[in-house]
């Protein structure tokens, strides 16, 4: 539909809510979105919205389910200017969604900047099947089934689900042209947000949200407009997403005041520079060890799009005293792991599956691991190797450096800081990308909160510290970072962001830490 300027297809009606089930649409030809009731199975998984509360202010629009607590819809719902950006967080007016009978409201908003699109979070989970998203798109020619709660060509408000079939016109890189297969085929008001269905070999998945529409035949409209074309904005290539905005309610309802240890690496696939972020393992109290895996959107808030629990509760990961990520030139990530008996295991390889290609480090028993080693990190702290030397500090306060794990084990060791009284009072260590150095750089929490960075390490001694953060009660909070690591979680180049998990459970990200310091925090957990 080259040349057409079609109206923005919302709603100043009353709208409630419903969704959509997973479940096939039914191929009987329906006159319009705003005709036929649809079948049960199509209203089953559809959503109302009813948008705004004071007169003059309220819009409807429709929605569908793709997450139990998420809905997918159009972000025109939520602007006051078809086409103005929609701020994340919660909306500017009033959402109330009715799922399956029950109302309840919609809390916060994660929309696309991209494309009319947004996510919408329930106040807790609904409860009905979610819709899948497509993983491919529609062609020229191919049919979807478009439904909602909009108005009909005889009805204002309907109270139920209406559905037509639609050709698809052209797919463009985030929009989907539609023209309706029947006469009278049309979206109307209140339709905008609906889903634009596909079904192949029995599966019907969401391949766009709809987003604008000439309307023609629908209650209203000038009778004189009789063009029914319509824009869907597409989704088919938003899964990733999709996923990994809804996991960000399971991660923050996570009890994060019981993770202990926690390390980041390329465990589940990518690697710098590619599309995968940084995946993160967290080590229970209890013993339980899980992965985070990381997202393929660079969407700050929501870092991380699913989780694999890689040992049970009440595993011997109870005995694990530190954990670090280390790379030794295998296909994924592995880490290093210090048992409270002093024994140290390589796990080369790490993936959702778990632990793989176990290499004793140390035996158990051996004095000073098991009584003198406090902290250690690894990374690629000489030149040309690895991110498999691992840095150590010990309880006299001497650093040492031991080169590449993987060929040497423990064996070559060369001391970075001699014995002092100022290493016993650090308390975290990390490494990571700040400075942008050949190298990685050390990241050092210390116990009255001061935080300083030693950029890039050159396997000998310690280069000149980068403070980051006052020791001073009044001006830092960092004594209470009570486990913190870095990793690239908004980007996939350079392991320079930062989480912490503080003493009362929340959780906090600090993308682009570099030289000068902290920028940004995000609350990814609140407290617990």
């Amino acid at each position: 539909m080259p040349g057409f300027r079609p109206h923005t297809a919302r709603t100043s009606g009353l709208i409630a809510a419903a969704t959509l089930a997973a479940a096939a649409l039914s191929a009987t030809p329906a006159t319009a979105i705003s005709g036929p009731q649809a079948p049960g199975a199509t209203s089953a998984a559809l959503a109302r919205l009813d948008i705004g509360n004071q007169t003059g202010d309220q819009r409807g629009c429709s929605a569908v389910l793709v997450a139990p607590q998420w809905l997918l819809t159009a972000a025109s719902c939520f602007t006051d200017t078809p086409g103005a950006p929609l701020k994340s967080g919660a909306p500017k007016l009033k959402t109330t969604a009715t799922l399956g009978g029950s109302a309840q409201q919609v809390v916060n908003l994660v929309p696309r900047t991209d494309r009319d699109v947004v996510m919408a979070q329930l106040a807790k989970p609904s409860g009905i099947t979610p819709v899948p998203v497509a993983d491919a798109a529609p062609v020229t020619g191919d049919e979807v089934q478009a439904a909602g709660f909009g108005r009909t060509h005889d009805e204002w408000v309907p109270g139920q689900v209406h559905a037509a079939a639609f050709t698809v016109q052209n797919t463009g890189a985030t929009t989907i042209d539609l023209a309706g297969k029947s006469d009278g085929a049309a979206i109307c008001k209140g339709d905008t947000g609906g889903p634009a269905l596909n079904t192949t070999g029995g599966r019907t998945a969401i391949v766009g949200v709809s987003s604008l529409s000439w309307q023609g035949g629908c209650l209203g409209t000038d009778p004189a407009e009789t063009r029914t074309g319509a824009v869907a904005a597409r989704v088919d290539d938003l899964a990733a997403w999709v996923q990994q905005v809804s996991y960000s309610t399971a991660f923050a309802a996570t009890q994060w005041k019981h993770a202990v240890q926690m390390t980041a690496g390329y465990y589940t696939g990518g690697s710098a520079g590619g599309t995968r972020r940084m995946d993160l393992i967290v080590v229970w109290d209890d013993g339980e060890v899980t992965l985070y895996q990381g997202g393929d959107a660079n969407d700050p808030a929501h870092p991380f799009a699913a989780e694999y629990q890689l040992q049970p509760k009440k595993s011997i990961w109870t005995h694990a005293v530190n954990v670090t990520s280390t790379n030794t030139g295998g296909g994924t990530d592995g880490v290093v792991v210090r048992w409270t008996d002093g024994e140290m295991t390589l796990y080369t390889s790490v993936d959702a599956k778990g632990f793989h290609g176990e290499k004793q480090l140390a035996p158990h028993h051996i004095a000073e691991w098991e009584n003198d080693a406090r902290l250690m990190s690894a990374g690629r702290f000489t030149v040309n190797g690895q991110r498999d030397d691992l840095l150590v500090d010990w309880k006299d306060g001497h650093v040492s450096l031991f080169a590449d794990l993987a060929a040497n084990g423990l064996k070559k060791q060369t001391q970075i800081v001699a014995k002092n009284t100022t290493w016993t009072y650090a308390t975290q260590l990390t490494s990571g990308s700040f400075t942008g150095k050949n190298t990685d750089d050390l990241l050092v929490r210390w116990v009255d909160g001061e935080t300083t960075i030693y950029p890039g390490m050159n396997g000998k001694s310690l280069p000149g510290e980068i403070k980051i953060r006052p020791g001073k009660p009044d001006k830092s909070n960092w004594a209470d970072a009570t486990v913190v690591t870095a990793g690239a979680f908004t980007a996939n180049t350079t392991a320079d962001d930062i989480i912490v998990r503080w003493n009362d459970g929340h959780v906090s990200l600090f993308p682009g830490v570099d030289a000068k310091g902290l920028h940004d925090e995000i609350q990814l957990a609140p407290a617990n």
